[in-house]
């Protein structure tokens, strides 16, 4: 299913790079996309499962990339032909150098690098490549997708003292729910 190709490099540092075969399915995916997915790839590690958290709160950041990078002229599959093509559906890989400086060209460097959770579910980490305003968007997606999980985990916390009942409301501030949840932790 792989081809492998030498790299070429000085004499002490050849190395291998695996490239996948491109199947009919792949060619299928860049005309027909069957889901969301596949559908805007070309932005780079977009989500693959459409349920959950995390892909409600990506969402709006891949369709602001979406009509940022693609450029009103250029229809969507042809982007996709690129990326499959030129980078081989990879954020790492290049199949062809020309075809992958196209893509890029056409999108203006536009895409998503990675998104994961840190430390827990709800400090979610976004990395793009974009103008200010993009990186202003993620930046509010992953404060505002921490401060509802830390508010969450907190209530939750705070729903099993039974000290803690009738002291706190589900819409005060993260702050004061920390505080309210640090004064009555100790009697758990």
């Amino acid at each position: 299913m792989r081809s492998i190709i030498n790299v070429r490099g000085n004499r002490l540092n050849n190395k291998k790079a695996t490239l996948h075969k491109i199947t009919f399915k792949d060619i299928w995916a860049v005309f027909f996309p069957k889901d969301f997915h596949e559908k805007y790839k070309y932005l780079g590690s977009v989500p693959y499962n459409e349920e959950g958290e995390i892909f409600k709160a990506i969402y709006p950041l891949i369709l602001a990339l979406d009509y940022e990078a693609k450029p009103k002229w250029c229809p969507r599959w042809f982007l996709r032909f690129l990326h499959l093509f030129g980078s081989d559906n990879s954020i790492v890989r290049v199949r062809s150098m020309k075809l992958h400086m196209l893509e890029k060209h056409l999108t203006k460097g536009l895409m998503i690098w990675d998104y994961k959770t840190k430390y827990d579910w709800y400090d979610l980490r976004i990395s793009v490549s974009g103008p200010w305003h993009i990186q202003h968007l993620s930046d509010a997606i992953e404060n505002n997708f921490y401060t509802r999980g830390k508010r969450r985990d907190l209530l939750e916390a705070l729903a099993q003292i039974p000290e803690a009942e009738g002291k706190y409301k589900d819409y005060f501030a993260l702050r004061k729910l920390e505080r309210i949840y640090e004064k009555y932790k100790n009697n758990l």
